[in-house]
């Protein structure tokens, strides 16, 4: 017996001293398969189409990154991404940078494909995790679908729906950054709930103590959109876009900053009007008059004869925006009272949909403020921006 021992022990020796990485350090961390890396950077270029406006063209890039890896998650959310902007574009309100809503809570012919999208994302990453697969790129797409979940709730105006994914967005994003601390990607998630939980109505925040919500760090989730858009791999434009309509909040009044980073999407995606008519707002509120109605008539023309019914309402709003501005919307609305004002803003909207009914309320409380203030138009302003 004892020389059987001997013999093992002996075996045991030998194969140490053959392999020395089995007693010695362990191996580097996997790099990204070439599969994989190949999908994220055919994902890079389907977002680069993406946020310069051309949709179809990069869902088509996004069904590539589905055909060539079906499990992964990353081509359905990325597509779940195209279709957002499909509804943004759709019902958003496109004139004032600062504002995320919708102009009408009407559901819009892209809401069954984007719910589609997002919970096959979730199945898809879900599974991954169980398996033990790609865990770190796993917890971030999913991450990403309920990102976007939490976009679409937050853009009509649903506090409790926008809460919930919100939270799991919140985690699943510090859980991919646990895991790899080099996925800059992530920071948009943790960037966008630190900032908008810090900065919610104080009726908003009595969410908190129903479903738990974790608290928030307005200047942290600054700093976290900022690292997204200057490291980010996939969502650097999303990044930008959301930083730049932050920086450019009553709360936050960083102006100068927001503009340079809607310029930086001008530049980045010169195709996608959206950038231009948020810059030419900018430069009205900003005083810059002359700028930013000449970038109004820009994106108006631009999208005269658009190829694609998406660009339709951009270019109503783009005109009604410019015709209110020029006098003709009426000398008994608020816009033209608004129009003594050095900074006027653009309220039009909020009259477009009856459903609005918070911004039709403000709308309502600064029309008594201004009769109440002798026709102080910048009372009344604040009372809308609140």
């Amino acid at each position: 017996m004892w020389r059987a021992k001997w013999a093992l022990w002996r075996w045991l020796l030998l194969a140490s001293a053959a392999c020395p990485s089995m007693t010695a350090q362990q191996p580097p961390a996997p790099q990204a398969a070439p599969a994989q890396a190949q999908g994220i950077e055919t994902a890079r270029q389907g977002m680069q189409l993406l946020m310069d406006g051309d949709f179809d063209k990069a869902i088509l890039v996004f069904r590539q990154v589905e055909q060539a890896d079906p499990e992964s998650p990353l081509g359905y959310v990325l597509e779940a991404d195209a279709n957002w902007w499909k509804i943004y574009l759709t019902e958003g309100n496109l004139i004032d940078p600062d504002v995320f809503e919708a102009l009408s809570e009407a559901a819009t012919p892209y809401d069954a494909e984007f719910q589609r999208l997002s919970n096959l994302a979730i199945q898809k990453a879900e599974a991954q995790i169980h398996r033990h697969q790609d865990e770190a790129r796993a917890h971030l797409y999913e991450g990403f679908a309920y990102a976007l979940k939490a976009r679409l709730e937050g853009l009509r105006d649903h506090a409790l729906g926008t809460a919930r994914a919100g939270k799991k967005m919140r985690n699943l994003s510090l859980t991919a950054l646990k895991l790899d601390p080099t996925l800059y990607d992530a920071y948009l998630g943790v960037g966008i709930y630190n900032y908008f939980e810090a900065t919610l109505p104080t009726y908003v925040k009595m969410l908190r103590f129903l479903i738990l919500l974790p608290g928030g760090d307005r200047e942290l989730g600054l700093q976290q959109l900022q690292t997204a858009a200057d490291k980010g791999e996939i969502t650097k434009g999303e990044a930008q876009f959301h930083l730049a309509k932050n920086l450019s909040r009553n709360n936050e009044r960083q102006y100068e900053k927001s503009l340079e980073t809607f310029r930086t999407l001008v530049r980045e995606y010169p195709e996608n009007p959206l950038w231009k008519l948020l810059v030419g707002g900018l430069e009205i509120r900003m005083g810059q008059t002359q700028e930013g109605e000449a970038l109004y008539r820009d994106v108006i023309q631009t999208t005269q004869n658009p190829q694609s019914d998406l660009w339709k309402s951009l270019h109503q709003q783009a005109q009604k925006a410019l015709d209110r501005r020029s006098g003709h919307g009426g000398a008994a609305t608020l816009p033209f009272l608004f129009s003594l004002s050095p900074s006027p803003f653009d309220f039009g909207p909020a009259f477009q949909s009856t459903k609005h009914t918070t911004k039709a309320r403000r709308v309502g409380n600064a029309c008594m403020v201004m009769r109440m203030s002798a026709g102080r138009p910048a009372i009344a302003e604040l009372i809308i921006r609140a």
